[in-house]
């Protein structure tokens, strides 16, 4: 319905109100996408998986996602935003809150494919609403907004999940270590029980890092006996497995990881770790624990004690469970695997919020809108170039003839590829990558995890308005194709940064070998990649016509599959246990991936509509349409 204006009247702005609520589901969007990728290891250590598992859980959301790009995209063209949108919301929601319910690694892969079905329909039914909803000189700007939405989600994803956990897991959550902490007996010997006598004699002259020596001067001669028995069956056998060659070195490899004590030495080795977290004596020594990785909560209370303060019995045990955990990272299960699931439920209900936002705001076309006037829909309308496409209108199938026969569409789809080959890194591995190389405590690495998806939005929204403008000064084809080329080849260089300063590794002490130098070169790689994005999703509305979910989807289809390989990719390079090298061939990688990406965008020209002609177009024009009618 639309109301009736004076020619002087002042078109009214609902379209900001549309856009806004949009960019709102695309921060919600992005928060349900990439949760897991902070929450992953506690995952891991919950469900007692593999990193190949976590590599399979991370990939099956881009499969379903990409694969589904195209018939949600068209459902949206067909049966219009406003329900659609609803429906995606609310599925993905749902699937997001159930992973928090998964125990096994069958329905956690179940959950994720639901999720990337939900989400699917998100970006391909957003790029509609612009093309329905915004003037044609503003879509590149209100694209780069709804998709700066989407970066918030990411950037704000780890920072609020890493709160989040720590808020799940209260002071007064029990502290003391089950068997099921244990999580390799054997290997936590081996690490803890010095070689040779005279080793453990030299706890009380502890030098920096010797912490495990400091910890064993604590435990009992029937505790100590207990451990070495388990560290030298440990030993031997990974001095075999490093002697053998072939299937027999991965055999023992493999034993090596299943090996677990007999239930009784479990229980004591079980009952000595809490006999530490109970104890009266100091456990914290400063020299010992001076380069141990731990959490914040744990830098809080270190600061307090050393600033002389009286640590609370809750809080006393709670240190020194995470002294534990720092020493025996790999060994121990961590207190604050218990915090991911409930963290999933939030996600999942914050669903619901956004959905009745949609439906209460939403229309599929300013007529439709009770609160948008004639002089606004005259407005939307106003300046579409002769030839273009129109928007509205009910579609017929998808054109994937059109789809396979455009050459600029292929190139933007292989560069979609490429791009997200290079970018995922940021949003999936980055924490990983900070506490494997750099052993970043949880909130600080949650906070330098969302320094490049923050950087990023100024890019977003930069990116936007840079293609306007280039497109009112040089032209649709290359307003479009130099934003896209150009960003790529900077977010390449990015990575070229970060595997410069690897080189620098034994320059300790100087700013480029800090962690912080490399989420400067990480955000370069964040900030060239969404200043494209505009670009990207206006070069789709310009080619789609009413066809712009079915288009825009296409795309993202290929561009996910991208995403989709991108975890066995990363897998393939870095393995269970990657080292410094492991790393830089895969940002090698990446920035190759990138380079390929910013060719692909010399071949793509706007200029060139997918959509079938307007003479199809069955709705009345606006201008036949009297006030009132709906």
């Amino acid at each position: 319905m639309v109301h009736s204006t004076g020619p002087d009247e002042q078109p009214t702005r609902i379209r900001t109100l549309i856009v806004l609520v949009t960019t709102l589901m695309a921060v919600l969007l992005y928060l349900d996408r990439f949760c897991v990728g902070f929450a992953v290891d506690y995952i891991r250590e919950d469900l007692d998986l593999k990193q190949k598992h976590i590599s399979w859980f991370i990939s099956a959301f881009f499969w379903s996602y990409a694969l589904a790009q195209v018939p949600s995209g068209w459902l949206s063209d067909r049966y219009g935003a406003r329900i659609m949108l609803v429906v995606y919301i609310l599925s993905w929601s749902l699937f997001t809150g159930m992973i928090g319910a998964a125990y096994s690694l069958g329905i956690l892969l179940l959950m994720r494919l639901g999720c990337g079905l939900g989400q699917a329909g998100a970006y391909p039914t957003s790029a509609s609403v612009v093309s329905k909803w915004v003037p044609f000189s503003a879509r590149g700007q209100a694209s780069s907004i709804v998709a700066f939405g989407g970066r918030c989600g990411g950037a704000l994803a780890p920072l609020i999940t890493a709160h989040l956990i720590v808020l799940f897991v209260p002071l007064g959550a029990p502290v003391a270590f089950d068997e099921g902490d244990l999580l390799s007996g054997h290997r936590l010997a081996a690490k803890w029980a010095p070689a040779s006598d005279a080793d453990s004699e030299s706890a009380e002259t502890t030098q920096p890092g010797d912490a495990a020596v400091h910890l064993w001067s604590r435990l009992t001669d029937s505790e100590q006996t207990l451990l070495r028995k388990l560290a030298d069956e440990y030993r031997a056998l990974e001095a075999r497995q490093a002697a053998a060659k072939g299937n027999d070195a991965e055999r023992l490899e493999q034993k090596l990881e299943e090996m677990q004590p007999e239930a009784g030495e479990r229980a004591a080795a079980v009952a000595a770790l809490n006999r530490l977290v109970e104890g009266t004596d100091e456990l914290y020594d400063t020299m010992a624990f001076r380069s141990v990785n731990l959490v914040d909560e744990a830098l809080d209370y270190l600061e307090r004690v050393e600033g002389g303060e009286e640590l609370s019995p809750d809080e006393r045990r709670r240190f020194r469970r995470f002294l534990l955990e720092g020493v025996f990272g790999r060994e121990l299960g961590m207190l604050y695997t218990s915090g991911w699931r409930p963290v999933m439920y939030v996600y999942g209900l914050a669903g619901l919020v956004v959905a009745a936002l949609v439906w209460l705001f939403f229309r599929n076309r300013p007529e439709e809108h009770p609160w948008a006037n004639d002089a606004e829909c005259r407005l939307i309308e106003r300046g579409r170039p002769a030839g273009a496409p129109s928007p509205h209108g009910k579609p017929g199938m998808v054109p994937l003839g059109r789809l396979m026969a455009s050459g600029s569409m292929w190139f933007v789809c292989l560069m979609q590829v490429g791009t997200n080959v290079g970018w995922l890194f940021i949003y999936a591995w980055l924490p990983r990558y900070l506490i494997d190389v750099h052993q970043l405590p949880i909130l600080e690495r949650g906070l330098m995890a969302s320094i490049p998806p923050l950087v990023g939005i100024f890019g977003m929204l930069c990116g936007g308005w840079l293609t306007d403008r280039l497109t009112a000064r040089f032209g649709l084809r290359w307003g479009r194709r130099l934003p896209m080329m150009a960003t790529r080849f900077t977010a390449a260089f990015g990575y070229g940064l970060v595997l410069w300063l690897s080189t620098l590794s034994g320059e300790s002490g100087s700013f480029f070998t800090s962690p912080w130098a490399y989420t400067a070169a990480f955000s370069i790689v964040a900030l060239s990649t969404d200043m494209g994005t505009g670009a990207v999703w206006a070069f789709k509305q310009d080619v789609g016509g009413r066809y712009v979910g079915s288009i825009l989807g296409w795309g993202n289809m290929w561009g996910n599959l991208g995403a989709a390989v991108s975890p066995l990719i990363y897998d393939f390079y870095l393995g269970e246990h990657p080292e410094v090298d492991d790393w830089n061939n895969m940002f090698l990688v990446c920035l190759g991936a990138f380079v390929i990406s910013g060719l692909c965008a010399l071949g793509v020209d706007a200029t060139k509509p997918i959509a079938p002609p307007d003479e199809e177009e069955p709705d009345e024009p606006l201008a036949s349409r009297r006030p009132g009618d709906e």
